[in-house]
């Protein structure tokens, strides 16, 4: 660690103390005053050591080893015959001992924060026998600290709050700054505190480092945050002593200051009459420049005509007051509403209740607009009542509408026909009359409900809706009948008097006083021997037997007319039929068997026969199913290998022929016998000169010709082929055609050859055939002329 000026100053001051209590600071080993004795032939000399700390200096900068202090034995008489040693933490690396004089030096630099002190072991040897003339002693090297560490913060920057208008020493928080020197020795670790950057705002306390306010009444309105530079210094603050700083920021935290205040005294807002109740009508906002919950507050309609048409609410997020409507406004009632609302804090310190009332007023003025408003009726809902025997054109009832605006425009009434759909009403357009325009059925329809449109002459556009129930009234129109389908039984061991059905009727009619049926036999039915019917006088009857023994063979059903009439005015009347089957019953008269059929079965077929006929029936259709199963499968393709579908696949074979000499693999004399004489049709890509050829050339059949019939031939072969498979595959065979019309255009034997073949027209086949024309032709430029 290297030193500055006033450190080296500071240094040599305490070296010089050091070297005057050097002769201290020695450790000698003093002759005994006791002298020796002779005993048993054995000489016993006493010796001692005598010990003082040895001091040493951190952070030596010379280039010397520095001098520690010196060991000396009063064995050792100088003539070199004492030898001294040095062992121990150091011994060596950082502490050396002249063996002869026992001068200790220290060869390194020492830092007292890294180790404050080092023990050794001295001993004083024989140095012709390097045995021991005194006992090992052992002994302590201090490290003397110098100021060398500045105080650091270690938990710095910090960051801190304070309420703000906190009074003149308020705590704001505490720095600590340490410093690694001995603080047991000089002034090295003394540290004091002082602030460099925050005045006059804040103080710090020197020995403690406790930051305070210095001012009053600081806003944090004004300035809510402060940056302050805290030193530590140590040697108590002195010239010449180490420092070190670290920064604090202070922030102002709010308290509640400020009162609500409304920018303006009055405000004034426009709404149209026809806006909806619960609607927004304006946003009012009392500043306040506290923040968080003491800029809360709550709004309230204190005075004005308002106070049952508008309320107001506070908006938590903005703190902004909304005025709403609370009921419908009404230009031709009232034109304007004024109200006085005020704003007041929700939190109030005591503290600041002399800065004022934390609360404020303002006046708010509404203004209603005259809008254009649809007709109104003068009944939200209109009852009617008619009879169902009412004539078309009967007079219903009357709706009435006007205009609510000063205009007072004519209305015209209409019905909306999606609740009309039958069309069973009419209204007249200027009177609000409604009529029947169709015969009404209450059985069909009891109540109609239907809305009727008002709407202004001079604005059609503005329509206003009422509603009409019309209950349709009841007449007797309907005669009773049957409540149910009945299915009535009479056992064949019944007997007379017996009951077999308790009936009952209904009537879709609806008379004031409830229905009262009466029950009879039609006159017809009446004398009859086997049943009679009984009258309950609760709008039910009852059926009984007249007789007994009922015979299923003789007669197995029984069919009673019921003669029935309500008590309608006039009454009406229906004859309904009772069906009764004649069963055979068990001896609690549950019915088992109601079929006459079944004695009729033993002349007939029996369940046996029955039975072997539909065995029969079962057999033919399993024996049809069949053959059209074994159809089908004639039809499919014959698959050798579950696990192999070799449908549309190409299957390869393997097998090579024996050359031109194996005649069984293919006909080669239908393969080479296919020249046949045909009309010539000339290449495409050979000029008209080719037929004048000298060599002797067969015509050409079109190439596409002549594989046409090659593959039509051998399709015809694996047809009747019994050796072909049964199904579809690829056919492969080697027919080329049968050669170009041009033969072959090797120079093998064209150069050697005398023939007067003319070559010109291959200059005219195309710069492909250049090369093949300077061979051959007999212009000048050939190369074989």
């Amino acid at each position: 660690m290297k030193l500055g000026k006033v450190e080296f100053c500071h240094f040599l001051q305490i070296l010089a103390l050091f070297l005057c209590l050097s002769g201290m600071n020695q450790a000698e080993l003093s002759r005994s005053r006791s002298k020796p004795y002779f005993q048993s032939g054995r000489t016993r000399t006493k010796r001692s050591w005598v010990w003082n700390q040895f001091f040493v200096l951190e952070e030596y900068m010379g280039t010397d080893p520095l001098y520690v202090g010196k060991l000396h034995s009063d064995v050792d008489k100088g003539d070199g015959s004492i030898k001294y040693i040095l062992s121990g933490e150091g011994a060596s690396s950082i502490f050396i001992i002249d063996e002869n004089t026992g001068d200790i030096h220290a060869t390194k630099r020492l830092d007292r924060e890294e180790q404050a002190y080092y023990t050794l072991r001295a001993q004083a040897l024989d140095r012709l026998t390097n045995k021991p003339v005194e006992p090992e002693s052992e002994f302590v090297i201090k490290i003397q600290d110098i100021n060398d560490n500045e105080p650091k913060f270690l938990d710095g920057p910090y960051t801190a709050g304070v309420p703000e208008m906190s009074p003149v020493g308020t705590s704001v928080v505490q720095v600590t700054a340490t410093d690694a020197d001995d603080p047991t020795y000089g002034n090295s670790a003394r540290v004091v505190y002082s602030i460099l950057q925050g005045q006059p705002y804040f103080s710090v306390e020197p020995k403690t480092g406790v930051i305070k306010t210095a001012l009053p009444n600081m806003d944090r309105e004004a300035k809510d945050q402060y940056l302050l530079v805290i030193q530590a210094k140590d040697m108590v603050g002195q010239n010449g002593g180490l420092s070190g700083t670290t920064s604090v920021t202070v922030t102002l935290t709010d308290v509640n200051d400020n009162p609500p205040r409304f920018p303006r005294r009055s405000y004034q807002y426009n709404v149209p009459e026809s806006l909806p109740v619960s609607s927004v009508v304006a946003r009012i906002k009392a500043a306040d420049a506290d923040v968080g919950p003491n800029a809360e507050m709550e709004y309230k309609i204190v005075d004005g005509d308002g106070l049952g048409v508008f309320k107001i609410s506070v908006d938590k997020d903005t703190q902004e007051g909304i005025i709403t409507i609370q009921k419908e406004l009404d230009f031709e009632a009232k034109t304007s509403y004024t109200l006085r609302i005020e704003a007041a804090n929700m939190h109030v310190d005591p503290r600041f209740l002399s800065l004022g009332p934390f609360s404020d007023m303002t006046t708010v003025k509404i203004i209603v607009e005259d809008v254009d408003e649809p007709p109104v009726f003068t009944s939200r809902l209109y009852s009617m009542v008619v009879s169902e025997a009412a004539k078309v054109g009967t007079i219903i009832g009357t709706v009435a509408a006007h205009d609510p605006d000063a205009s007072n425009s004519p209305v015209r009434y209409s019905i909306d026909r999606n609740t009309d759909l039958e069309r069973y009403f009419n209204i007249d357009a200027n009177s609000g009359v409604i009529t029947t325009a169709k015969s009404l059925d209450r059985e069909t329809n009891a109540v109609h409900n239907i809305t009727v449109l008002a709407m202004e002459s001079q604005n059609p556009a503005q329509i206003g809706r009422g509603y009409v129930a019309i209950t349709i009234l009841d007449i007797n129109d309907n005669a009773p009948e049957f409540a149910m389908e009945y299915e009535a039984t009479v056992c064949e061991n019944a007997q007379p008097g017996q009951v077999i059905q308790k009936i009952s009727a209904i009537d879709k009619d609806d008379p004031p006083n409830g229905h009262q049926f009466y029950f009879s036999l039609t006159a017809e039915a009446a004398n009859n021997h086997n049943f009679t019917l009984q009258d309950n006088k609760d709008n039910t009857a009852t059926v009984l037997t007249r007789r007994n023994g009922f015979r299923r063979q003789e007669q197995s059903v029984f069919y009673l007319p019921i003669f029935i009439v309500d008590s309608g005015s006039p009454s009406l009347s229906s004859t309904n039929t009772l069906t009764i089957r004649v069963c055979d019953c068990d001896a609690d008269g549950i019915a088992q068997t109601c079929n006459a059929e079944a004695y009729i079965l033993p002349a007939g077929l029996s369940t046996g026969a029955l039975i072997a006929i539909l065995a029969c029936v079962l057999t033919l259709l399993v024996l049809v199913l069949l053959i059209v199963t074994m159809r089908r499968r004639k039809k499919e393709p014959l698959i050798f290998d579950e696990e192999r579908d070799i449908r549309e696949n190409i299957v390869r074979y393997d097998d090579e022929g024996g050359g031109e000499e194996d005649t069984e693999a293919f006909d080669m004399a239908a393969l080479r016998n296919l020249n046949i004489i045909r009309d010539t049709k000339t290449r495409r890509d050979v000029t008209p000169e080719i037929q004048f050829l000298s060599r002797p050339t067969f015509k050409s059949i079109p190439d596409n010709v002549i594989f046409r019939e090659f593959i039509w031939e051998r399709l015809k072969e694996a047809d009747v082929d019994p050796c072909a498979p049964p199904y579809d595959s690829l056919q492969t065979y080697a027919f080329e055609g049968n050669g170009s019309v041009a033969e072959s255009l090797s120079s093998l034997d064209s150069i050697s050859s005398n023939s007067d073949q003319n070559y010109d027209y291959l200059s005219d086949w195309g710069p492909r055939f250049k090369r093949l024309a300077d061979m051959y032709g007999t212009g000048p430029e050939c190369l074989y002329s």
